[in-house]
Parts: C-alpha cells; sequence; structure tokens
C-alpha cells in the first residue's frame, strides 16, 4: 500500500476542531444516504484531500475485478477453491447468478420456499410433536455463523416474532449451555434445528447428541420421537437419517456460502419460523438493495466502501488497533458480537493472496456494547483514555415503541456522545464555565476520537439486511485492499484439530501432552477429576 505520508501524519495530529474550522462543508462533503441509511463521515480524522487519496489507493488494488469476480461466481476464495456467493442468497427469482455454469437462484429460491412453507406450519400449529402437542419452542444448535447470524437477528427482530414462540440458542460446547438454554422447556413442546454443513461439526454434534437423548428421556426412549422433534440445516443427507431426521425436513446450503456470511441461508431458519416468511423477504430484500448500491455506487459515495476505507485509513495509517461498534439499540445487543466473526474471522490473516506474508495489519479487534449501558462502563476510556478507539455508533430514528420520550432520550445520549469524542472540551471552555483550578485537567476531554455515525430510518426486517450487507461489503473491501482472503479461516480449523488429539488425554489412559505447560494442565485437571 502507497499512500503519501504527509496526509498519515495530518491524520494524526490535525484535531477535528481544525479539520472542521479549515472545511465549514465537511459535514455534506462526508455524509452520505442510501437506503433510509445515513453516514456521516466528517467526524473521523481525514479531510477531502485524503478521502480522494484512499480512493485512488483502492483503485490500485484488486479491489473492483475481485467484487466483479464474486457476483460472477468465480472461484476467489483461493485456498478452498470455492466459489463466494452470498449475494445468491439474497437474489429476487428473476435474476440469474452462476458459479461454475450453474444458475443457482431457483436453487435459493426453492429452499426459502421450503424454508416458508415449514415455518408456516409451526407458527400455525400444524406441526405436532410426538405426542400430539403443539411446538411452542425453538432451539438451534449451531456455532459460529450457525449461532451468531440467526442469534443476532432473533434478538434485533424479536418484537416481529410470533409471540407465542420462544427462541434459545445453544452454541457453546460448555455443558452448562444446553442445560441453561433447555430449562423449564417441555420437550413434548420442543424443536431442534441441527444446523452444520457437514453433520460433523464437533461443538454442533455434541450438542445435538445431548438434545437427543434430553428429548428422548422425555418420550420413554422410542427414536421414532426424533422425526418430530428434531430437524437439521445440512447437506449431509446420510448422516442426518442415521441420526433420525427424516431428510424431508433437512434444508441445505452450499459450499459457497460461508457460515459467516449464511444467516440469509437455511441457517436463518430459527429466523424465518420467528418473524414468518414475508417478513424474512423483506429482510433478504434489504441485503439486496445495498448489495445494488455496493456494486453500483461511486466510491466516493458507495457507504460500504466508505466504511471499508475508513478501517483501512484508522488502523493502517492512524495506527490504531480496536474498533468499537456501539449501537443504540437494546436490540442489536448481539451485532458486536456478530461483527467480530464476520470481520475478524474474514480479514484477521497473515498472508496475502499469493502466500507472501503481510507486513501491515489486516484487522482491528472488534467490540463493544449497546449504549447506554457501555456509557456507565468503557466510555470513560473512550473519552480519556490515552487509547484512542475509533466507533461505529449505529442508530434507528424512528422508534418501534417509545415510552415517555425515551427515544429522543436515547438519541441525544448517540449525538452526544459523538459530539464528546470529536470535539472534546478544552481547559479554556472549563475555565469559562468556572471549574475550579484543581478540577481543570481532571476534566479536559481531549476529543478527535474518530467515529462514524449511522442512522437508519427504523428497525425493520429490510434495514436489518441492509445494515448486515454494508458489514459484509466494507469487510469486503477493506480485505481487497489487504490482499488478503477474507473467505478461509485456518486458523480455527487447528485449534479444533488439536483438541481432538488432547481429549483421549483428559478422558483415557494418562498419555504424555505435546509440550510442558500442557502436560501441567492435563495433569492438574486429571487430578481434580480424579482420573
Amino acid at each position: 500500500m502507497v499512500i503519501s505520508i504527509s496526509y498519515a501524519s495530518h491524520g494524526r495530529t490535525n484535531t477535528a476542531r481544525d479539520l472542521f474550522a479549515a472545511d465549514p462543508g465537511r459535514t455534506p462533503a462526508l455524509t452520505v444516504e442510501s437506503q433510509e441509511i445515513h453516514a456521516d463521515f466528517s467526524k473521523q480524522r481525514i479531510d477531502r484531500a485524503v478521502l480522494a487519496d484512499l480512493i485512488a489507493l483502492l483503485g490500485q488494488t484488486p479491489f473492483a475485478a475481485r467484487r466483479a469476480a464474486m457476483f460472477a461466481g468465480e472461484h476467489i476464495n483461493t485456498t478452498e477453491d470455492r466459489a463466494v456467493l452470498h449475494v445468491a442468497l439474497r437474489a429476487p427469482r428473476h435474476e440469474v447468478m452462476r458459479t461454475d455454469g450453474l444458475d443457482v437462484v431457483p436453487q435459493v429460491h426453492a429452499v426459502l420456499d421450503r424454508m416458508g412453507a415449514f415455518a408456516e406450519r409451526i407458527r400455525n400449529g400444524e406441526w405436532k410433536g410426538f405426542t400430539g402437542k403443539r411446538i411452542r419452542n425453538i432451539v438451534n444448535i449451531g456455532i459460529g455463523g450457525s449461532d451468531l447470524g440467526p442469534a443476532m437477528a432473533n434478538d434485533a427482530l424479536r418484537d416481529f416474532a410470533q409471540q407465542d414462540l420462544q427462541f434459545r440458542f445453544v452454541s457453546n460446547v460448555d455443558p452448562g449451555d444446553f442445560a441453561w438454554k433447555t430449562a423449564g422447556l417441555d420437550p413434548a413442546e420442543t424443536l431442534f434445528i441441527v444446523a452444520s454443513k457437514t453433520f460433523t461439526t464437533q461443538e454442533t454434534m455434541t450438542n445435538a447428541r445431548t438434545a437427543r437423548a434430553w428429548s428422548l428421556a422425555a418420550f420413554g426412549g422410542d427414536e421414532k420421537s426424533v422425526a418430530r422433534h428434531f430437524v437439521a440445516v445440512s447437506t449431509a443427507a446420510d448422516l442426518v437419517t442415521q441420526f433420525g431426521i427424516d431428510p424431508a425436513n433437512m434444508f441445505i446450503f452450499w459450499d459457497w456460502v460461508g457460515g459467516r456470511y449464511s444467516m440469509d441461508s437455511a441457517i436463518g431458519l430459527a429466523t424465518m419460523i420467528a418473524i414468518g416468511a414475508p417478513a424474512f423477504a423483506e429482510m433478504l430484500a434489504g441485503f439486496h438493495e445495498m448489495d445494488r448500491h455496493f456494486l453500483e455506487a461511486p466510491a466516493e459515495r458507495n457507504l460500504p466502501v466508505l466504511l471499508g476505507l475508513m478501517q483501512v485509513w484508522n488502523t493502517d495509517f492512524l495506527g490504531f488497533e480496536s474498533h468499537a461498534v456501539l449501537p443504540y439499540c437494546q436490540h442489536l445487543t448481539r451485532f458486536a458480537a456478530y461483527l467480530q466473526q464476520l470481520e475478524m474471522e474474514s480479514n484477521g490473516k497473515r498472508v496475502q493472496l499469493d502466500g507472501t506474508p503481510v507486513n501491515w495489519h489486516t484487522c482491528p479487534v472488534i467490540w463493544g456494547e449497546p449504549g447506554t449501558n457501555g456509557q456507565h462502563a468503557f466510555y470513560q476510556m473512550l473519552h480519556q483514555g490515552n487509547i484512542t478507539v475509533p466507533a461505529d455508533f449505529i442508530a434507528f430514528a424512528e422508534p418501534n415503541v417509545d415510552s415517555l420520550g425515551m427515544h429522543d432520550m436515547l438519541l441525544a445520549n448517540a449525538f452526544a456522545q459523538t459530539r464528546v469524542m470529536g470535539f472534546g472540551q478544552t481547559a479554556e471552555e472549563l475555565r469559562a464555565q468556572g471549574t475550579p483550578e484543581a478540577l481543570i485537567e481532571p476534566k479536559v476531554m481531549p476529543g478527535n476520537r474518530p467515529t462514524t455515525f449511522i442512522m437508519c430510518r427504523k428497525r425493520t426486517p429490510r434495514s436489518l439486511g441492509q445494515l448486515v450487507a454494508l458489514y459484509e461489503h466494507s469487510t469486503f473491501t477493506a480485505g481487497a485492499i489487504w490482499n488478503v482472503n477474507s473467505f478461509d479461516q485456518w486458523g480455527v480449523e487447528l485449534g479444533k484439530k488439536v483438541a481432538s488429539t488432547l481429549l483421549p488425554m483428559l478422558t483415557g489412559p494418562a498419555t504424555p501432552a505435546p509440550d510442558p505447560s500442557t502436560a501441567s494442565l492435563v495433569h492438574r485437571y486429571r487430578q481434580w477429576r480424579n482420573r
């Protein structure tokens, strides 16, 4: 990556106050609106010249070619020799999207139609459990993208869900997770969705077998009950059948759908059951609208492109290694966790596309919590700590529910926080307010903390689709500039492989562990478990 060092230095030394004073028109110039998303980048440490250089930098990378190749269904996931075609999951029926010569859109809609029919049977009570009771509890068993996406969406759209159904999500192999999530549920009214493409994912299948035993115990061990209380999101029909699930109740997705990009595929079955097929279609429409914007809008007015450029600027040129996502909406309580996987699993890479080492940072640490709770936790560090953390603020202008003007108070807090992060509070301003001299320095707010404010008109299935696609494509943009494969995750695979070799050392005869530290931990564990 090549950019004038003077611009990077400029971003470190010029304050937000300087930038606004030098260019009174920077807010309209650095604000973009599309699909009822209003994004204000003017409190970032850039000026128009820097933005022009960042766009020029983008033009020197394989970004445009890789974007076109993704939408064309080419195998841009080179290490796994796969297409990356999650955009086909939300393509309208009339569109044609091909990979390996096959138009995949009819397949996508065939699965969506089957999902819709099944979801309606659950929602209207037609689907009965083994004893004839109506299903009232849906437990999704997955991990990673098979959990984070639907869990986040179900929280985000909870007030759009059918209220006589409840949804729980089991992911952690910690036995306490399953016990907690099934506490108080009647097995006769409970349906499990087992989400694993291969039906071999260690954590998911361990929880699925636990769920199977829990369910069978309520029905006297009658294995015919499994088919009434379990469905699968998978492609492994033989393993699904061996488990006891009717293959007619298996919903597929494809190798060209990465797990962290799959919440709008059959992985979203729990979401569709919750909100219904028409609302799920609205969410897909929101995804598709952002896909078209990303593909067609010029870079300087392209929301995902600009969001990705801000991350590259803050990470590589200003040296900030952390990034906060701060939704002023309690329904987005899992959104930061969802983005952690989306961004850090996608771009947390050490080699470029050609296998040579990356010599620049490729992904900040993503974290965050909803406001205003965060204001009484970590905002002190954001305002006055000596580590600068860029942040995205996310809010919705129209409330879905309001009481005593609470939504106005919520948004006033959001606007206030970005103002203080941007402009701070000087010693001179404090003295003018009559602040005692001994309190001047403790109360000074340096400001100059970079923020982007993303405001959607209203929280709906459609706007959630737009918002998720915005971050999907900003992740793609940053990954293209960093020249990494944003669609593999070999680091995840190695950890699971090593865990499978260590498990027998914990449960079987004592055998040597691979290193002294691990040996010590295994020894103490076995002692405390009397093994």
